[in-house]
């Protein structure tokens, strides 16, 4: 049995919730697919999302990897291409910390590629008529560390995949006429990625690039 690792984020910024752990407890509740879901609530903390990442991909040992992220201001389902080796944070974190013009990773490559099959996502997420995009990048903040965070162990690891999607604030976290997305649409989304991701066979090298 293949088996799936799908992260979320605790609230920052103010808000009550963050939409990518609510969308990601939706598609822990109504899972039904072959692969076994494990999921895992992150800090927005550039300090312990590095250590707590490695240990949950090493406890689980899984196939895919999804990490989630929330992003205000889209109103879109945005599956990312590449995640750069830059912090430059225009809020601090959870810890209070706000590195500026920084690496993620010492001595690591300026980007790395996603290794989902971005395009086939895109595809059969749209197919299902929600609101998705291919998204360049995941900014410079937690969202964009987790995901490069995530880009480099996979690029060490035989036999694993995976990147970063983000996913709109939920209608109760704005006002009246700002992008938003449901939950429920959120997961079904994640839901799609998954299955894809699962079930196509896919090049590392040409994964965020090409149609899979």
């Amino acid at each position: 049995m293949s088996t799936i690792l799908l992260t979320g984020f605790e609230p920052f910024d103010g808000q009550p919730v963050n939409a990518s752990w609510e969308a990601v407890q939706h598609v822990e509740a109504v899972w039904d697919g072959d692969a076994r879901l494990v999921t895992r609530l992150l800090p927005v903390s550039f300090g312990s999302v590095p250590a707590l990442l490695r240990a949950a991909v090493d406890e689980v040992r899984p196939d895919v990897v999804v990490c989630v992220g929330e992003a205000g201001g889209r109103g879109r389902v945005g599956i990312e291409r590449f995640a750069l080796n830059l912090v430059d944070a225009r809020i601090p974190d959870s810890d209070g910390a706000q590195p500026v013009d920084v690496p993620v990773v010492a001595g690591g490559p300026l980007a790395l590629e996603s290794t989902l099959p971005v395009k086939a996502c895109f595809a059969a997420v749209r197919e299902l008529g929600l609101p998705v995009e291919v998204s360049t990048t995941a900014g410079t903040y937690v969202c964009n560390a987790t995901s490069y965070v995530l880009a480099h162990l996979l690029a060490s690891t035989t036999g694993m995949r995976g990147g970063f999607v983000h996913v709109p604030r939920t209608p109760a976290q704005v006002e009246v006429g700002e992008p938003a997305l449901s939950t429920a649409d959120s997961a079904r989304a994640l839901g799609r990625i998954l299955t894809v991701t699962l079930g196509t066979r896919v090049d590392a090298r040409v994964a965020a690039g090409s149609e899979a």
